[in-house]
Parts: structure tokens; C-alpha cells; sequence
């Protein structure tokens, strides 16, 4: 069993870090944090194998407590180490504002000198992590992450300001740090090295950060995706949605409804194209029209019914009896029209997916029936 010591253990890094060392069963986690006694955090420096150093302060109430804290409880874990005569790696998150001359950047460049003088008297391991902004779940809002601060006012209705649209900034992804912290333990690490960093970071504007996570909330009405290739993107979606309030999960969809059933479009997006999804009653035909050039695919998830496809310069029909009992999916080629029948005794539920999101100006979308 390792001893892994977690300073700052309730912070927005800390709660993160220790969800992802749960999973392991070797592993004894030990928790610092601000309502923990100094005697116990000596303590558990008497067993730790391993320290991730993540206590800190962004914003005191005074600047005197970046150096008391910042800087102090880092000297006071390497002179307590010291006495106990014990040489345990040390992993440290500081900030690229270490590089500057601000109150802040003096206490994170003081406190990497604490940790190097320590491993270099005792002759361990020493892992520092300049980050810039780091956001992602449960980091605290209108505190230190302007991610956070953004997606819960817009998540909740509030105005936000930005005095400079254009100005730019870095960020990391909370995973991207926590895959890299959690495999320190389980590595063979330099003594020679002392400063490492995270490969994967994002720069994004203000002004187009806003209008990202403004487009989160409005995809509930558009139901229009953005493109989650781009991995700020996809990450910048799970963050905003951690900061939903519990009763705001669900949200009511536009039913298009007629003597057939009904229909609703689920998702839709510019690089995939679009799904949507349609209720049918017993006895009722959908379709015969065909496409030029989208493409759809059909798949049947509770009812039976008939699928007829005609080339249309043809006179042959091809059909397809599907099922909720087996499952398929079907293609609709461009240049086929095409029908869906209910055939089964109750309502029908089909889901549908075409490669384009429809366009009134310019459907594609050409009536002709399937059997003249």
C-alpha cells in the first residue's frame, strides 16, 4: 500500500486529482487542506511515499497571504521533511505567472526554490507544473478561472462583461492535468529535472470564448452542436454543463404534430448532418419524395413497418419489412424515392439521420411517389 499525500485535497485540482486516485486499490490517500492542523500534516509526512503539493491562494484578502501561504506552507513541508530526514517526491502545480514580477508569481517562483533546495539536499524527485488557467469540473466560479466564472453566469442567465474581446489566453483541461499528476507515482523520475508540463494546451480570445458557451446554451432551442473534432470545444462543452443546476438538465423539444404523428428534430450540426426523430400512427405512410444528393438512413426502434425504396427513372420497387424485434438500419441513396409504413398494430418510432441539416431555401427534397 502507498502512502499518497494530497495538499489542497478540496480544491478544484485536489478533488479532481483524488476522484482518479480512488480507483486504485494500492493507494492510501491522506488529506491536507485549509481546516487541517499543521500536527496533521506532520503526521501524515511520516508515512507519505509520495506529496502532490496543490495548496495555494489566488485571491486573499490580503497579499501578505501569498507569501504565507504560497510560500510558507511549502517551506514548512520540505523543513519538516528535512528534520524527519525523510527524501519523498514532491509534485507541485505552480503557475506561468511564476515568471512574473506580481505578487502572486514572487510566491509560486519561491516556493519552486523551497521544493528544488529540498530535493537537491536530499536527493529526491522534484515535479513542477507551471499551469496557465486550468478549467474543467467543479473549479469555482467568479474566484480564479474565467471558464468557470463564464459558464455559470451564462448556464444561469447573467450578464457578462469583457473589457477586451481580443485579448487571448491559455488554457488546460483539468484531465489533461490529472492523467499526467496520477502517473508520477508509477514513474522512474530525473533527479536532473525539475519543471515539466502538460502537452496539450488551448488558446482561445475572450470574445470568441464567450460566444462558444453562449452557443452551449442556445443549442437547446437550435439543437445545433458545435464541432467537437476541435478538443477545447468538446472540453469547454463538458465544463459548462457541470454547471447546470440539478432541475435544469431536461428541456422540452418543438413537436411538429399532424394527422400522422409527430416529429422532432433531436441534433443537428454543419459536419454531421442532422437526426431526427418522428412517431407514425397505424396505417400511415411517410415519404415518397427523393434527394439528389443528401442522404438519410432509417432505423425503426419500436413498431414494424415497410420501407419501399423506386429508383426514379425506374418502375422497380425494392422493400424492406423491419422490426423492434431485430433491429437494422436502413440507407436511403440519393436519386430513390422512398417511403416508411406503418405496418404493425401500434404506433411506430423511427429515427432518422440525413447528412445535411435541412435547408428551407434549398431542400433537396422532391415529391414523387414510390408506387404509381
Amino acid at each position: 500500500m502507498k502512502n499518497i499525500l494530497v495538499t489542497g485535497s478540496n480544491g478544484f485540482i485536489g478533488k479532481n486529482l483524488i476522484q482518479a486516485l480512488s480507483r486504485y486499490e494500492e493507494i492510501n490517500i491522506l488529506h491536507f487542506d485549509v481546516d487541517n492542523s499543521l500536527d496533521e500534516l506532520s503526521t501524515h509526512l511520516d508515512t507519505a511515499d509520495f506529496i502532490y503539493h496543490l495548496a495555494g491562494v489566488n485571491r486573499p484578502k490580503n497579499e501578505d497571504e501569498f507569501k504565507e501561504i504560497n510560500t510558507g506552507l511549502t517551506q514548512t513541508i520540505v523543513d519538516l521533511l528535512s528534520k524527519k530526514g525523510r527524501n519523498v517526491p514532491i509534485a507541485m502545480t505552480s503557475s506561468i505567472q511564476a515568471e512574473l514580477d506580481n505578487p502572486y508569481g514572487i510566491s509560486k517562483k519561491n516556493a519552486e526554490n523551497a521544493l528544488m533546495n529540498y530535493g537537491k539536499s536530499m536527493k529526491c524527485p522534484i515535479c513542477i507544473y507551471r499551469l496557465p488557467n486550468v478549467f474543467g469540473k467543479w473549479c469555482r466560479p467568479n474566484y480564479n478561472s474565467v471558464v468557470a466564472t463564464f459558464c455559470h453566469k451564462i448556464a444561469h442567465g447573467e450578464e457578462i462583461w469583457v473589457s477586451d474581446e481580443t485579448h487571448e489566453i491559455a488554457l488546460v483541461y483539468i484531465d489533461d492535468v490529472v492523467k499526467n499528476l496520477v502517473s508520477l507515482p508509477g514513474e522512474k523520475l530525473s533527479m536532473g529535472e525539475s519543471h515539466y508540463s502538460i502537452s496539450r494546451t488551448f488558446k482561445i480570445t475572450l470574445g470568441r470564448l464567450v460566444e462558444l458557451i453562449t452557443s452551449f446554451k442556445e443549442m437547446r432551442t437550435s439543437s445545433i452542436l458545435p464541432n467537437f473534432s476541435d478538443g477545447l470545444t468538446k472540453f469547454l462543452y463538458s465544463t459548462y454543463l457541470s454547471y447546470l443546476e440539478e432541475n435544469d438538465f431536461a428541456y422540452d423539444v418543438e413537436l411538429k404534430k399532424d394527422e400522422r404523428g409527430h416529429l422532432f428534430e433531436l441534433l443537428k450540426s454543419p459536419s454531421f448532418g442532422q437526426i431526427f426523430v418522428s412517431t407514425t400512427k397505424k396505417g400511415v405512410t411517410r415519404g415518397n419524395h427523393y434527394h439528389n444528393s443528401k442522404v438519410e438512413k432509417f432505423c425503426l426502434v419500436k413498431g414494424n413497418a415497410k420501407i419501399r425504396l423506386r429508383r426514379i427513372e425506374g418502375e422497380e420497387i425494392i422493400d424492406y419489412e423491419v422490426s423492434d424485434k431485430n433491429i437494422r438500419i436502413v440507407d436511403i441513396p440519393p436519386g430513390y424515392t422512398h417511403s416508411i409504413e406503418n405496418i404493425g398494430e401500434d404506433e411506430m418510432i423511427v429515427i432518422f439521420w440525413a447528412n445535411e441539416v435541412f435547408d428551407n431555401n434549398d431542400p433537396d427534397t422532391f415529391y414523387e411517389v414510390v408506387q404509381k
